[in-house]
């Protein structure tokens, strides 16, 4: 009888846990796919609706919470990184350089543009990250890949065939951001498993040496005269949103770290593709400068579709190797890529 009562506790302690775990699961990748819609909205937001006249003044922002959050959590033995030290630069270039131009080309893109076409025009990145892989790691992905790639970029530029609401600037800033997006990938890879710094002591660092620069660079452009010269400064929904989109760059890496630690890697991509096709649509009617055409809407669906595909193809991935439960958290851990202050992860 013993025993049996016994059993039925651990049973029911493995159950409880199982459920906790589950729980944990749900969560961290609802918490993560809430935050990486959020920031592109609240971004659209402010920078669109609001008509706030400087994304570099908002980038700096962005760097500065990066900074006081991450100063203030080491401070309180909730996070670890180096002390500062004279070689840090040296240990980490050119990440801050790439950290920097990828935050404000972005935010630069999210002014210019409608949400669907940015959002399309993002998955640009994905291709540049298959051909980078190739080039770098000789990685050769598989056919479903290119094909559900191909379809998004194809939709992409066929949705770009007929933009009504065209800007080369946007196209640009989201183009150069698509580039440093890929190299960030890999820079950070780098530097993550050489510079002994960690993903914090990086995004802070990263925003640390780069305030100063982004600050004189957009004193000079005078964007801090339009920005201080702002009237939405008495609106307190407008401020809200501002601060609200400050520190989402460190809350959208915190929820990346937290969902790939409790689910994996895999799910971290999966759910920022689905992310993506939730922006799309909802971002017709945000902002208020998409322009409808039968070619541009089109396009945009071939490119969600192709997302879908790169979902599901994805998905069904097996990892390779008869490693345990260690090797794939390993891998897991060195598909982690975090980034302070980015607009979405693909």
């Amino acid at each position: 009888m013993i025993a049996y009562l016994s059993k039925m506790r651990s049973s029911a302690s493995e159950m409880a846990g199982g459920e906790t775990t589950q729980f944990l699961k749900l969560s961290s990748a609802v918490f993560y796919g809430l935050s990486s819609f959020l920031i592109t909205v609240v971004n659209k937001t402010v920078l669109t609706s609001y008509r706030f006249p400087s994304f570099l003044v908002l980038s700096l922002g962005q760097l500065t919470a990066s900074i006081v959050v991450l100063f203030v959590a080491k401070r309180l033995q909730l996070v670890k990184y180096p002390d500062f030290s004279r070689d840090i630069a040296r240990r980490i270039f050119p990440l801050p350089l790439i950290y920097l131009g990828n935050m404000m080309f972005g935010l630069g893109g999210t002014q210019a543009l409608s949400l669907p076409m940015f959002a399309a025009l993002r998955r640009f990145s994905i291709l540049l990250t298959m051909l980078l892989e190739l080039l770098v790691l000789g990685i050769r992905p598989t056919l479903a890949v290119k094909v559900s790639v191909f379809a998004m970029v194809g939709g992409a530029l066929m949705a770009a065939l007929d933009d009504l609401s065209f800007n080369l600037q946007g196209y640009m800033y989201v183009m150069i951001t698509n580039t440093l997006t890929a190299a960030n990938g890999v820079y950070m890879k780098k530097k993550l498993d050489t510079a002994d710094m960690g993903k914090y002591g990086l995004m802070y660092y990263n925003s640390l040496f780069m305030i100063l620069p982004a600050f004189v660079g957009t004193w000079l452009a005078g964007d801090i005269d339009r920005a201080w010269q702002y009237e939405g400064w008495n609106d307190p929904f407008f401020v809200v949103q501002f601060l609200l989109s400050c520190v989402m760059g460190f809350i959208l890496s915190y929820s990346v770290i937290l969902c790939t630690q409790h689910n994996s890697a895999l799910t971290t991509t999966i759910v920022g593709c689905l992310k993506n096709i939730s922006v799309t649509y909802i971002g017709m009617f945000i902002g208020g400068d998409y322009v409808f055409s039968l070619l541009n809407a089109l396009g945009i669906n071939i490119s969600v579709a192709g997302s879908l595909l790169y979902t599901y193809v994805t998905f069904r991935k097996k990892p390779s190797g008869g490693g345990g439960s260690g090797d794939a958290a390993s891998s897991d851990k060195k598909l982690l890529l975090p980034a302070a202050g980015r607009i979405d992860n693909v």
